[in-house]
């Protein structure tokens, strides 16, 4: 039975009060308010899904939008409604708020959530990294080359309390700066992240593809911390840093496992097809909206960051310890709670582990 209107406006209410330390999705989208949902896909003889992305045309949630386009959803006998959010934030708010099914967002919102008591959990793990990009001024390139140089420094950020925010504290701190020692400066993605670059409003800051391709296309800026790679989480973060993931409420999984398990089966047909494809073959699948700054970049973009994906949907064994850590070194909600935190509830391989893609 769906909620009255005014048990959803409470509900709306508490998850936005919920989520207000949350470190959001690491959603680089422009500015902008409310959800735009995507061209259906095929319809078929089947449930029906609703999913919250946080920014579809961001190369790090790219398998949500070309499972859609492989048809491989049709494929599997569900019928996904696919919405994008340009706040990561907002779609675990939708999903708390229970006006979608499922959440595509960074896999960090699981630990987060059940500190709170909520029970949420990454039921297909499509990254191992996080996808994220520090880029630093090409101005102040010979200034700034590393944490330990971001004292007194004006640092982009999507927005405070994101995931670029909490990953560059702990940059820092990881380097000797400390949180109070330089100035995050909220700057969105895309062109609003580029003309604070340009214009010298930052001095360095964080994003994902394709506003990394076009930065670095454009002469702004280089590339001080590339975490778009197993190698590269490691390097910055300690281990591999699970991000983008299909996550849902515990219950509702627990009460629809059929159609969870087809969700399962299309998301990792679509994770074996990109392993097994050029970035070329997969931009051409793409919108072509999505390719802004042209073909050619968008095709290099997803070149850089396809390596973050997994093949499988499979959580990596140490991931989760990894975000849980860093998460402890900054936020209110988990620091000094890491013992009390079970990791094996922000995360199953129950359907992947039996998906036929």
């Amino acid at each position: 039975m769906r909620p009255n209107s005014t048990g959803r406006a409470a509900a709306a209410a508490l998850a936005a009060v919920l989520l207000l330390p949350l470190s959001a999705c690491a959603n680089d989208a422009a500015a902008g308010h409310g959800a735009v949902a995507a061209p259906a896909g095929q319809q078929v003889d089947g449930p029906k899904v609703k999913i919250m992305v946080g920014g579809l045309d961001k190369v790090i949630y790219l398998p949500a939008m070309l499972t859609q386009r492989l048809g491989y959803f049709a494929e599997a006998g569900v019928n996904v409604e696919l919405l994008t959010e340009p706040a990561g934030v907002n779609a675990t708010t939708a999903l708390l708020a229970g006006d979608v099914q499922g959440a595509v967002g960074f896999y960090d919102h699981t630990i987060d959530l059940q500190a709170k008591g909520k029970n949420v959990e990454s039921v297909v793990q499509f990254s191992q990294a996080p996808g994220e990009v520090e880029i630093v001024s090409t101005k102040q390139a010979d200034a700034v080359k590393s944490g330990a140089d971001f004292k007194g420094r004006k640092l982009g950020v999507t927005s405070l309390g994101s995931s670029t925010d909490f990953l560059t504290k702990y940059l820092a701190v990881k380097n000797g700066t400390a949180v109070s020692e330089f100035s995050p400066i909220a700057v969105g993605a895309g062109q609003t992240f580029i003309a604070a670059l340009q214009q010298g409003s930052i001095d360095a800051g964080m994003t994902t593809d394709p506003t990394v391709a076009a930065i670095l296309d454009k002469g702004l800026g280089k590339v001080l911390y590339d975490m778009r790679t197993p190698e590269g989480s490691r390097q910055a973060l300690g281990g591999l840093y699970p991000s983008s993931s299909l996550y849902m409420n515990i219950d509702w999984v627990e009460k629809n496992k059929d159609t969870t398990q087809k969700l399962a089966n299309a998301f990792v047909k679509t994770l074996k097809w990109m392993s097994a494809h050029t970035p070329e073959e997969i931009a051409a699948k793409m919108p072509a909206d999505y390719a802004q700054g042209g073909a050619e970049q968008y095709a290099a973009a997803i070149k850089a960051t396809l390596p973050m994906f997994t093949t499988d949907g499979v959580m990596p064994a140490d991931g989760p310890k990894t975000v849980l850590s860093v998460l402890a070194a900054f936020h209110p909600d988990v620091k000094g709670k890491e013992g009390s935190i079970d990791l094996s509830r922000t995360y199953t391989t129950e359907f992947v582990g039996k998906a036929t893609g």
